[in-house]
Parts: structure tokens; sequence; C-alpha cells
């Protein structure tokens, strides 16, 4: 692997102008990094006073064909009037390269955060992921991968095993911890859902608000189940969920049916995200940005700590589902 490419060592602010410069994009205002640990991600305006972001992706994270796979879905849900940020076409390409980088321009899209506690926010984006789910119905993915066990919990378990920033003295409580949460996971896990192109990553931080919602993001795009981009927008107790996972889904339902069944899929896949988004981090360890932003991964308490949230998922995933209000 090439740990300066994979790293972004070699993604200077010059190669970034000359891969616009080459789009007929002069820059005026400077490149403002947005947040982003996967990728690099830049805000824009050019002389015209027109204002993009550019997205450069990790190398050897997605294929070409994934990447490509990722613009589609979101130029077939702008289609379909989605309110999605979807990439601009250049000569009829929208996944564009320099310099052994993949890339991609979108337009720049204002708005405000999503609310996570209106109540008629989360209306609408139930709506609209109701929308989303019936394009994401439509067609396939084909290079992009499902939502599954070996990818959120085998091959992180590997990766544990492997990686020398785990204290050793803790790393076989820890690992004790991981194998616990996945047997639990697979008691429960299955695959009888509608297989359908997904979001994937739909979380508030993922929702901008325009007189409605816009759905940002689609990198983590996979096939799964509806559920997945559901469960990140509730929060609160079990009551408050409970509310929340209603209203959502009876504004769904207005445009996808729903299987009621796939509930019974959130906390698997609240554990499944658990031990993906700690391999991820391990996996980025070489990236300087993430030593800078997660110090605390190298300190035992951190380590004792997520011991101790991997065991408690696992009795939450031994107690019932929860449970919609009965209707009669």
């Amino acid at each position: 692997m090439n740990h300066n490419a994979f790293t972004f060592q070699t993604l200077h602010p010059d190669t970034i102008m000359d891969a616009l410069f080459e789009l007929g994009i002069r820059v005026d205002s400077g490149l403002t990094p947005l947040n982003s640990y996967e990728n690099r991600v830049y805000q824009l305006q050019d002389e015209e006073r027109r204002r993009y972001v550019v997205k450069f992706y990790r190398p050897e994270r997605w294929s070409a064909a994934q990447i490509q796979e990722e613009h589609d879905f979101a130029l077939a849900l702008v289609g379909d009037e989605v309110p999605v940020a979807a990439p601009l076409a250049f000569n009829n390409q929208t996944l564009l390269t320099h310099q052994g980088f993949y890339y991609a321009v979108f337009p720049s899209v204002g708005g405000r955060q999503f609310e996570a506690d209106n109540l008629d926010q989360m209306e609408w984006v139930g709506r609209y992921l109701g929308r989303l789910h019936q394009t994401g119905k439509k067609a396939p993915f084909v290079h992009r991968p499902d939502i599954g066990v070996k990818e959120y919990l085998i091959e992180p378990r590997a990766i544990f095993e492997q990686a020398a920033i785990i204290p050793s003295a803790l790393k076989d409580e820890f690992l004790r911890a991981v194998d616990q949460l996945t047997e639990a996971v697979i008691a429960q896990w299955h695959n009888r859902y509608t297989h359908l192109r997904l979001h994937g990553d739909c979380h508030a931080g993922n929702i901008l608000w325009r007189d409605g919602p816009l759905f940002v993001d689609l990198d983590d795009a996979r096939t799964g189940p509806a559920i997945q981009d559901l469960w990140m927008l509730l929060h609160g107790d079990k009551a408050e969920q409970r509310m929340q996972l209603e209203m959502i889904i009876e504004a769904y339902e207005e445009f996808c049916e729903f299987d009621t069944a796939e509930i019974s899929l959130i906390e698997p896949l609240r554990a499944m995200r658990l031990v993906y988004y700690l391999a991820w981090i391990i996996r980025r360890w070489d990236d300087p940005a993430f030593p800078r932003n997660f110090p605390w991964l190298t300190g035992e308490d951190f380590w004792r700590e997520q011991t101790s949230i991997f065991l408690g998922q696992v009795k939450i995933l031994q107690e019932p589902p929860l449970q919609l209000t009965p209707t009669y």
C-alpha cells in the first residue's frame, strides 16, 4: 500500500488548485477545509463568485466503479426530486482524476443544521426518506457492499487483534467483549428484509435544512435494510425513541412501505456501528489527522470504557426490541 497517497501526504493545495483549473474553475477565495476525516473536502469560490465544494476521495478505499455508483445514485435521486447534494458533470463525467486522486465537484449548498429535537423537521425527513428509498429500490448496487456481519464485526475483530494501539494488558479482555458482542449480534441478525440502496450514514450531521431537508454525503451508501437510514435519527429514552420512530414511519409510508420486522435490527445495527467505527479509526491511524483528533485512543481508560460499552450493548441486545404502540 502507498501510505503517502493513503494518508493524503501528496495532496497539496497547489494540486487541488491545478485540478480545478483544468476544469475551468479559477479559485478566487482560497480553499476552506470542511469537516471530513475520511476524505479531503474544501469549499471555494471562483472568479464569477460561484461557490463549489471539491471532494478528494481517500485512495484505496473505494474503487472507481464504487464511487461512480455513489454518483449515479445521487443523480437518480435528484431526478426523482429527492433533495440530495449531487456531483457536477464536466465533459459528461462526475468522477474526475488528477495526479492519481479521484475527486468530484459539487455545488456549495448552504443550510442550517437539521434539528433532531424538532418533530416537524423529523416528519419531513421521514417523508423524504420514503422517497429516497423508493428510488433506492429501482435498481441494485452492483459494486458497493451490503451491510453485514463480516465487514462490520468479523473484519474489525481481526484489526483489533493486530492493533498495537490497544494496551497489551487490556487486549484480551477487550477482545472477549468484542466476541460476546459479535455472538449477540449474530443471534439476532437476519437477511429477511428488502435489500435496497441506502444513504447508509443518515444521522443528523448529514442533513441540512433549507425550507426542508437536504441530504448530503453519500460516501457510505450501501445495500441494506431500510431501518439503517432511520435508526440513527432516534435519541432519548425508549419512550421518546418509540414516539420518534412512529412519527418517522408514518411519514415514510406516505411514499414507501416499511416492514416493521426490521425494527428488531436496530440494536444489532447500533452494535455493528460501534465496532466498525472503532476499527475505522485504527485503520486510519497512519493518517496524521487521526492521532491529532483522537488522542484519547492511546490511553488505557479509553479501552476500559470501550470494553464496558460493548458489554453494555450485549445486555441491550438481550432485551426485547423496541415495540411500536399497538393499533386497534
